[in-house]
């Protein structure tokens, strides 16, 4: 429903007005065919009668669309308090309409005693409460009850103490039966909501759990590769039995038949001797390291031309890489070359 008429100041621009209620719009909806009118009126029609209220056309609601130029013109008319039948005089912005209301000293308000149904200007509501309502409270039963007396009780001395006590227990009684109510419903929704929270702890546990073993896949194939690698790059430590042999390779088509990889540390070795240096990692077939009492996976190369080549990375190795004299020593073997090039 829009505004009365009645409650603007000056004429009314017609255009303003709702086909409908014939008054001035609230909320303007207009129709597919250019009609408008307020909210409150076209939505109920279109739903039941399934078309425009001048009966041009079938429409439906969602054919509906807000005149928002038309709704800020009218935003800015002048108009009285809702309360101006009540005795505000107050004339103020449609648009601000709404925090007038809130304040106005003649918004009406109920009181507050029991049993009273007065209805007053919110300015005058104090005053009632304290000077002339029936109901208001003036002092304590002092027959044995202990309840509060109302002005009309003492007054009219029809004070009842079981009566009293009987409608005191009565409002405990509905008090005490609301509040188990609204335990009941607060447990319930704490029910549904610990529910949902074990649902989703054990969603993230589950999700948890698959990523661990996922992670422990992984960690477990990395610990294979690096037990493999190890064993490749593995020097001879403290306690194993070692062979030292001098060989001489000659290069077929450009190549001495093996390959080779930068060594580590042993962690087994308790007297600081380091296990740095060049190991063979891969022998050709029917190379020249491949022959009889030749070269095997895991030897370290020592020496070449008596040049200590012990501490030797596989940068080193590839600037020195011409076939010459080798020293070598088989896995477990003690690191030993009196000739070397210290």
């Amino acid at each position: 429903m829009g505004f009365e008429l009645e409650r603007f100041s000056g004429q009314v621009d017609p255009d303003f007005k709702c086909n409908l209620c014939n008054r001035v719009l609230e909320d303007p909806l207009t129709t597919p065919c250019g009609h408008v009118f307020c909210a409150g009126c076209v939505l109920p029609w279109v739903v039941q009668q399934g078309s425009c209220p001048v009966k041009c056309q079938r429409i439906s609601a969602k054919e509906l669309n807000h005149v928002l130029p038309l709704k800020s013109l009218i935003l800015k008319l002048d108009i009285k308090c809702d309360n101006y039948s009540r005795g505000c005089d107050k004339v103020v912005k449609l648009q601000n309409l709404g925090e007038h209301a809130e304040m106005c000293d003649y918004s009406p308000a109920k009181c507050r005693n029991k049993g009273c149904n007065e209805v007053l200007n919110l300015k005058d509501m104090d005053v009632h409460m304290r000077e002339h309502c029936e109901h208001r409270a003036v002092g304590i039963c002092q027959k044995g009850c202990g309840l509060m007396l109302t002005f009309r009780e003492q007054n009219l001395g029809d004070h009842c103490c079981l009566k009293a006590v009987k409608g005191q227990n009565g409002v405990l009684q509905t008090k005490i039966s609301w509040m188990e109510t609204e335990l009941k419903k607060r447990a319930l929704r704490s029910s549904k909501r610990e529910k949902s929270l074990v649902s989703q702890l054990s969603a993230v546990q589950n999700e948890l759990q698959i990523t661990a073993l996922r992670y422990q896949k992984k960690f477990t194939e990395y610990s294979a590769r690096l037990d493999s690698l190890s064993k490749v790059v593995a020097s001879p430590c403290k306690g194993e039995e070692t062979k030292a042999m001098t060989l001489v390779l000659h290069r077929e088509a450009g190549s001495l038949g093996f390959n080779i990889i930068g060594g580590r540390s042993c962690v087994d070795n308790q007297d600081g001797q380091s296990g740095e240096g060049i190991y063979v990692s891969k022998i050709v077939d029917s190379g020249p390291a491949a022959k009889e009492g030749g070269l095997q996976i895991h030897d370290r190369i020592i020496e070449m031309h008596a040049l200590d080549v012990s501490t030797w990375n596989t940068q080193y190795w590839t600037e020195w890489i011409c076939a010459v004299t080798w020293e070598l020593v088989t896995p477990g073997d003690d690191v030993w070359y009196p000739d070397a090039v210290q």
